[in-house]
C-alpha cells in the first residue's frame, strides 16, 4: 500500500492560520474531497478537503497549530480501485441496514428527517464553517445536532434549537424553516475601519437562557411608579448606634425587603412552570431573591437567600459581598440558580421604564429606574416628592395583569410611606 502525503493547498495570502478544528481521526477510510481540517484566519474560516482516497495513516496536525501552504496534513494508505471500491460498497451496504433501523425505531417518514438520521448516524457532519464556529462558541457538540436542511445541512437555527433542547431537557425535533433569510450583502469592513472581537464568556453563556426565555415565556410588562420620599427620609436617618456615624444603606435593601413581603401575600409570582405541558406549577416556601449586578464581564445574578429572615444591615453586608465576588468571578456557580424572583435596577446609571426579561424558570422579574423628584398632588396640594420608576414583566400564562396590577399597589404601599419603619425591626 502506497503512502501519500496531503499538505496544505494554496490558501492565498494567508500565513500562520490557526487550525481549530480536525474532522478526521487515524484509521478512519476518507473520499476524495472529505473535508480535514477546518483553519481559521481573522476573516473567515475554510475547510480544507482532501485531495485522494485512502486510509488515514498517521495525523501530522492538531487543534490550535498553525499552519501555512505546504504544511503537511497527514499521510494516507492509498489501495487499489477496485479493493477499495469493495470496501466502499460494503460499508454503503452496512450504512443503509443501520440507517433503516434507526428511521424505524424513531418513526420518522419524512425524507428530511430521514436523511438527519442518516447523517448523524455516519458521524459526517455537513455544515458550515460559520455554522461550526458557532456551535464551538455556545460548547456544542455539531455531531450531535440534527440538520433541518437538505441532506440534513445544520443551520444556526439547528443549532439554537439544541441548545433550547437541552436547557429544557426536551428531545430535539428538527423542522425545517420556510422562512428566507436575509443575507448581508456586504462586508461590515466595506464601508470603514471594524474590529471583531470575541463575546465574553459570561455573554456567550447568558444568550442561550435569554433567547430561550424571550422565546418560551410570553412576556408582559407593566409600568408604575413608587412615592419612596418616607423611605429615603428614614434611610439618610439611620445612624450606627455604637459610633454615631450614618449608615449607608442602599435603597436596593429596601426594595428587596417590600418584595419579599409582597411575594408572601401574592405567592403566585414565586413559583416555577417547570411542568407547563402537564399543567402543573412549583410553589415555593423560600425567597431567594435574584439580584442583578453589573460586572466587565457582563451581567451575573447571584440569589440572597433567605431574603425574609435578614434585617437591613444583614442584607446590606450580604450585597456587596456577593457583589464582589461576581465581579472577582469567585461565586460558586449554584448561587445562580434556585430564585424566588429577581430584581434587576439601573438606578444607579440612570433609566426610567424599559422591559426587563424573566430570569427563567421564574415567572417574573422587577426593574428599577432611577429615582426623581417631581411635583405631585399629594394629600391635598402639590409638593415635590421622590418618585421611583417600577417595570414588573411577568409570565402571563400564570400571571394575569390584574394580578399584576395588584401586585405593583401591594409593592408601593410597602416602599411608600410608614411601611420602612417597619422594615428596620
Amino acid at each position: 500500500m502506497p503512502n501519500k502525503k496531503i499538505l496544505v493547498p494554496n490558501i492565498g495570502d494567508f500565513k500562520d492560520v490557526e487550525v481549530i478544528e480536525v474532522l478526521v481521526s487515524e484509521g478512519q477510510s476518507i473520499s476524495k474531497n472529505d473535508p480535514l481540517i477546518t483553519i481559521e484566519s481573522d476573516k473567515s474560516s475554510v475547510e480544507i478537503p482532501s485531495t485522494e482516497n485512502g486510509l488515514v495513516k498517521s495525523i501530522n496536525l492538531k487543534i490550535g497549530n498553525k499552519v501555512s501552504e505546504g504544511s503537511l496534513i497527514l499521510t494516507l494508505s492509498t489501495t487499489e480501485k477496485k479493493k477499495e471500491t469493495k470496501i466502499t460498497e460494503t460499508q454503503k451496504e452496512e450504512e443503509k441496514i443501520e440507517k433503516v433501523q434507526i428511521a424505524k425505531e424513531k418513526k420518522i417518514s419524512s425524507a428530511s428527517n430521514v436523511q438527519t438520521l442518516k447523517t448523524l448516524s455516519s458521524g459526517k457532519v455537513s455544515a458550515s464553517p460559520k455554522i461550526r464556529k458557532f456551535a464551538r462558541e455556545l460548547g456544542v457538540d455539531i455531531t450531535q445536532v440534527a440538520g433541518s436542511e437538505r441532506q440534513g445541512r445544520i443551520i444556526q437555527q439547528d443549532v439554537k434549537s439544541f441548545v433550547f433542547s437541552r436547557i429544557n431537557n426536551q428531545e430535539i425535533v428538527p423542522e425545517k424553516s420556510n422562512a428566507k433569510k436575509i443575507k448581508n450583502e456586504y462586508e461590515h469592513s466595506d464601508f470603514g475601519a471594524v474590529e471583531i472581537k470575541d463575546i465574553p464568556r459570561i455573554k456567550k453563556i447568558a444568550a442561550a437562557h435569554l433567547v430561550n426565555s424571550w422565546t418560551t415565556i410570553p412576556h408582559v410588562t407593566h409600568h408604575d411608579e413608587a412615592d419612596i420620599t418616607e423611605m429615603e427620609e428614614f434611610r439618610s436617618s439611620l445612624t450606627d448606634s455604637f459610633t454615631g456615624k450614618k449608615k449607608k444603606i442602599t435603597p436596593l435593601v429596601f426594595i428587596i425587603k417590600s418584595l419579599v413581603a409582597a411575594l408572601k401575600k401574592y405567592p403566585n409570582f414565586n413559583c416555577s412552570i417547570d411542568d407547563v405541558d402537564e399543567d402543573k406549577i412549583t410553589l415555593k416556601k423560600y425567597f431567594h431573591i435574584g439580584i442583578a449586578v453589573d460586572t466587565e464581564h457582563g451581567l451575573m445574578v447571584p440569589k440572597i437567600r433567605n431574603a425574609n429572615e435578614k434585617n437591613l444591615d444583614h442584607l446590606n453586608k450580604e450585597l456587596r459581598e456577593i457583589s464582589d465576588k461576581c465581579r472577582k468571578l469567585k461565586i460558586d456557580k449554584k448561587e445562580f440558580f434556585g430564585g424566588s424572583m429577581t430584581i434587576t435596577s439601573l438606578g444607579g446609571i440612570g433609566g426610567t421604564f424599559f422591559t426587563p426579561i424573566i430570569n427563567y424558570p421564574e415567572v417574573a422579574i422587577l426593574g428599577v429606574g432611577r429615582s426623581s423628584k417631581k411635583n405631585i398632588y399629594y394629600e391635598g396640594k402639590y409638593q415635590s416628592r421622590i418618585i421611583l420608576p417600577l417595570s414588573l414583566s411577568y409570565d402571563h400564562r400564570i400571571i394575569d395583569g390584574a394580578e399584576a396590577a395588584k401586585f405593583c399597589n401591594e409593592l408601593k404601599e410597602n416602599l411608600g410611606k410608614n411601611f420602612a419603619y417597619k422594615l428596620a425591626v
